[in-house]
């Protein structure tokens, strides 16, 4: 399986090391802690938003974000972000923190061109995280699952936002090792995921890298899984686990999704 799938798996693989970081690249992938968190759910928000806006507005947007985050509460949104759902008039909040960046994924499957995913990503994170860093954030993100499904090489990704985004990823995950830390931002999040894609042998090999960074552990292998699931196969005993853990409306947003992207590349 491939598509958005890549960072709902990520998320539910890291939630257990979210806040238990650990350094083991053989890390148990799933354990009783394993669930989906607020990644997933904005994640799902995305793909409905993409299913029934054919407009793709902000206003639309927002009801479904809001609408989703109030039925599931609890799955560890951010302090200034639960404040939103909240809110009677919910406004955006000049983040440059990673939500914008872990909910994108269904744009970068979505699109049919590289300016159209610039575009829609700019319109996902803004309802919130409008703050230059976070709309570079979830572009940069959006714009690498594109060029991934259209076959470009893992160099040609690297060179393309590296130049358009201003994000430095000369840097190999040993460089980045020893002095990562827990994060939050796009700035310290966004390249370091896109080099966790990089380094990475296949979609699993992807999302050990990221959670052994022992940072923002879900949000940085859901932005990781989301690229690496463009180009290799979730394998199904990753897979099937994951599905196993959503609720029926997730699984059936999935998968009317994932029939929309097939109808769309045909």
């Amino acid at each position: 399986m491939k598509g958005i799938i890549g960072a709902i798996a990520g998320d539910v693989i890291g939630s257990a090391y979210e806040f238990n970081p650990t350094r083991d690249h053989d890390f148990e992938l799933f354990t009783p802690k394993s669930t989906f968190t607020d990644d997933t759910v904005l994640t799902v928000a995305n793909a409905l938003w993409l299913l029934d806006d054919e407009h793709h507005t902000h206003e639309r947007l927002i009801e479904i974000m809001l609408d989703l985050c109030r039925r599931y509460p609890n799955r560890g949104y951010g302090g200034r972000f639960a404040n939103w759902i909240v809110s009677e008039d919910p406004q955006p909040y000049n983040s440059f923190g990673n939500g914008s960046a872990m909910r994108v994924s269904p744009v970068g499957y979505y699109v049919r061109t590289l300016d159209e995913a610039l575009e829609l990503a700019k319109i996902s994170a803004e309802v919130t995280h409008n703050h230059p860093e976070g709309i570079k954030g979830a572009q940069a993100t959006a714009a690498a699952i594109f060029l991934a499904r259209k076959g470009r090489t893992k160099k040609e990704i690297r060179d393309y936002v590296e130049q358009t985004f201003d994000y430095d990823l000369s840097r190999s995950l040993d460089e980045i090792r020893p002095t990562f830390s827990f994060d939050e931002t796009c700035q310290r999040t966004v390249p370091e995921a896109i080099t966790c894609f990089m380094e990475g042998k296949d979609y699993e090999d992807v999302v050990r890298l990221s959670v052994a960074l022992a940072g923002d552990a879900d949000t940085i292998a859901a932005i990781a899984g989301s690229i690496s699931s463009a180009v290799d196969e979730v394998p199904a005993e990753i897979s099937q686990p994951v599905i196993a853990l959503l609720s029926e409306e997730f699984c059936a947003t999935l998968l009317r999704f994932n029939e929309l992207v097939a109808k769309r590349e045909r």
